[in-house]
């Protein structure tokens, strides 16, 4: 009954999410450019292909072991929307981004909950929940310079504490980086 509930509000905060992903990408990187979108295939990846722009998305490779099929693809832009929380070493992959523009988001964390974890998917939980300095701080340390950054909330129509919390505490972070020269 309970995940019956949740899914409608479910798609919208996915849907909501896309709409400001878009939103963010589309302003200054536009179609038809060619992205290196570092995921899988995804709603999200065929959203862009259907705005124009030339999608190549990583194979499913554990990224932190191997980073070889990003170093093979050149792009105008590399995006990683909400994949770097994922990984055990995310430096590693910001490393190995050719293109010389990065558009990445992640969720932020939460001091009120718990971060992400699907005990019955051992690849859909999350390592890292970072705040936004931190994250901050990786891609600089990646040899990234940041250009311009976004955050936004995730509002749910669930009743409780933590959905109020989250009607004003900012859960997704957007960044456009640019590579150091």
């Amino acid at each position: 009954m309970g995940g019956t509930l949740l899914q409608p509000d479910n798609q919208l905060s996915k849907k909501r999410r896309y709409q400001k992903t878009l939103a963010f990408l589309n302003e200054s990187i536009n179609p038809p450019a060619h992205i290196l979108d570092i995921g899988t295939p995804n709603a999200l990846s065929e959203e862009m292909r259907q705005k124009g722009y030339k999608i190549t998305s990583t194979n499913g490779e554990d990224l932190d072991e191997t980073t070889d099929y990003i170093h093979t693809v050149s792009a105008d832009c590399t995006t990683a929307f909400e994949i770097f929380e994922h990984l055990l070493n995310p430096l590693g992959v910001l490393k190995a981004i050719r293109s010389e523009k990065l558009v990445a988001s992640i969720p932020l964390s939460l001091w009120f909950a718990k971060a992400y974890r699907n005990k019955n998917d051992r690849w859909d939980q999350h390592f890292h929940e970072f705040e936004d300095w931190q994250f901050d701080w990786l891609l600089e340390k990646g040899g990234w310079e940041i250009i311009r950054r976004e955050k936004w909330t995730s509002p749910t129509k669930i009743n409780g504490i933590r959905p109020v919390l989250r009607l004003f505490t900012p859960r997704y972070y957007i960044v456009e980086a640019r590579r150091k020269k």
